[in-house]
């Protein structure tokens, strides 16, 4: 198992855009040494090429809420 940053799955998507699945795979592999089976990392250079760029996270805009009173 292994985590990928947005940044990491941006630029195996780009090499998988620009130049093919083998190099996707070849790119997911120099980034994570770990993978040793060629075909796997196809398979999880085709997941990740196909995974959309996760969408910016919302504003954090603070409400002013007024309590009356009642007492």
């Amino acid at each position: 198992m292994f985590v990928v940053t947005e940044a990491n799955a941006a630029a195996i998507r780009t090499v998988f855009e620009q130049e093919g699945e083998f190099s996707a795979a070849i790119e997911l592999r120099r980034r994570f040494p770990g993978i040793a089976n060629n075909e796997q990392a196809r398979v999880q250079a085709r997941t990740i090429a196909g995974w959309q760029p996760l969408p910016p996270p919302p504003s954090k805009s603070r409400k002013c809420s007024t309590r009356s009173s009642t007492r």
